[in-house]
This record gives C-alpha cells, structure tokens and sequence, in this order.
C-alpha cells in the first residue's frame, strides 16, 4: 500500500530565527497573530528548533533556528526585502494584536488609494509583516 505525500500547495515562507529564539518566535506569532503550532522538531542537542510548521490566518509557515554550523560559522545574516503579508477581516484587530504581542510599527495603517487599509509592522526578530483588509469608514 502506498502512503500519499503531503503537499502544502502555493508558496511557504520558512522563517530563520537568530540567536536560538525560535521558541520565543512561535510564542510571539501565536499571541500576535494567533498561529497555532503543528509541529515542533528540536535538533539533537535538545534545545535548539530544527523545524517547526505553524498555521496563520489559514496559511502554513514554518520557522527554525539559525544553525550557524550548518552555514559556515556564520550569524544568521538579518531578514531583508521580503514581507509576510496577512490579508483579514479587520486589519484594526490584527494590527493592535500584533502591537499588544511586541511588534513595531514600520508603516502606519490607513485606508490606502487602492481601496485597502493597509499598514506593515516588524516582529521582534526583524522580520516584515503587511496587514490589509477592507477599509474602514
């Protein structure tokens, strides 16, 4: 009997943390924007995240650890030109959450000339994330 392999469709953002926070990470994404955790795999010393799969806002994101012996010795280089983007119902809520949660402000939201309020934030491990949603009247 054959076992059919799971497939994510589409494209999957997989988050590198610096500085062994990945467990931190997760905590945040969960009380910013209320992932929940699928899977979590530590590596073999026990306390490092070699993988771990959360679902936001119905869409699947994974995270790990940088393991700086798996890139040469080197520091996990900081999270650049790419944002995370949440499309929701009520972009107020996510927003105030995810400020509540730690995260800062990096473009304020407003409703935006292309019809959609819209504001970008930055978690607290340096990586970029859009909020969009209906604009607000």
């Amino acid at each position: 009997m054959s076992e059919t392999p799971f497939v994510m469709p589409g494209v999957t953002a997989h988050l590198t943390i610096a500085d062994g926070k990945a467990a931190d990470a997760i905590g945040f994404y969960k009380a910013a924007f209320g992932a929940t955790e699928q899977t979590r795999h530590l590596a073999d010393d026990g306390a490092r995240i070699m993988h771990a799969h959360l679902i936001v806002n119905d869409g699947p994101l994974m995270l790990n650890d940088h393991f700086h012996e798996m890139a040469d010795g080197n520091p996990a280089p900081p999270p650049a030109s790419v944002t995370l983007h949440l499309e929701v119902d009520d972009a107020d809520r996510w927003w105030n959450r995810a400020l509540e949660a730690g995260a800062s402000v990096r473009f304020p939201i407003d409703n935006q000339f292309w019809g959609a309020r819209y504001g970008q934030l930055i978690d607290p491990f340096g990586h970029v994330w859009s909020i969009g949603g209906p604009v607000k009247a």
